[in-house]
């Protein structure tokens, strides 16, 4: 069955769709200065991603029709659509497996480990999602996708981790520190996915507001990522200063 599904299925569709995500996940690798994670790990953490997508379309096929229910006009309806439903489902799925595989591992020891791990499971999340809708919509889709959703939801998963990682720090030190951080993990890239959403869906084709929203995304993301890497330290031996210090 597989082979012929294979058969039935363009590998240069599926190549299009899978190379945006490995070469942005070989960029946050080799981000990776101090303490680079072992591959077996970091596919670990693809799967965790690929699974995510799972939870999201049962949560999201549970949402969508209650939001249009609930909702008493088509703008709200969009809102709940977009940050609740879409939104809170995907990221919500990303940061529980990522939070399953990662938190307790002894390979969680450096300050950009959080940015690693939450960048390859959000990817791993766009690959798998990217290859279905490359599958029934074509290659211009995945030109598309490739420089715009993907590198979305690898945005989203370096404010993920960013935040993730901090919650790691403070975890012996400050429990409730901690535990603030661990729910803006969740909380900044939701609105961060939600209004990427909305913007997409309400403007017809690229509008304005939408490539200056991506741009400011894209950006900050580097930002922290570059900040983050050239930092990175030892967890244990950051006593006495904060995560984000120098940040």
């Amino acid at each position: 069955m597989f082979f012929y599904l294979f058969r039935a299925v363009n590998p240069f569709l599926i190549a299009a769709a899978v190379l945006p995500a490995v070469f942005l996940m070989l960029r946050i690798y080799r981000a990776d200065r101090l303490e680079p994670e072992s591959p077996r790990f970091l596919v670990s953490l693809v799967a965790m991603g690929i699974l995510s997508t799972i939870t999201a379309m049962i949560l999201e096929s549970i949402g969508d029709p209650l939001a249009a229910r609930i909702a008493p006009t088509e703008t709200v309806y969009h809102i709940i659509l977009y940050y609740v439903v879409v939104a809170l489902s995907e990221e919500g799925s990303k940061y529980f497996f990522l939070k399953r595989r990662t938190w307790k591992s002894v390979e969680f020891n450096c300050r950009f480990d959080g940015v690693v791990y939450a960048a390859f499971v959000s990817l791993g999340f766009a690959l798998a999602e990217n290859i279905g809708y490359v599958i029934q919509f074509g290659f211009g889709t995945a030109l598309l996708r490739a420089v715009t959703a993907i590198p979305g939801h690898a945005c989203f998963g370096v404010f993920m981790g960013a935040f993730y990682g901090a919650a790691k720090r403070y975890e012996h030190y400050n429990i409730e520190q901690s535990r603030t951080y661990r729910i803006l993990s969740i909380v900044i890239p939701v609105l961060l996915h939600g209004t990427y959403d909305f913007i997409a869906t309400q403007s017809e084709g690229l509008s304005l507001t939408f490539i200056v929203f991506v741009g400011l995304l894209f950006f900050f993301s580097w930002h922290i990522v570059r900040n983050l890497s050239r930092q990175d330290d030892y967890i244990d031996r950051m006593n006495g200063r904060g995560y984000f210090d120098g940040f």
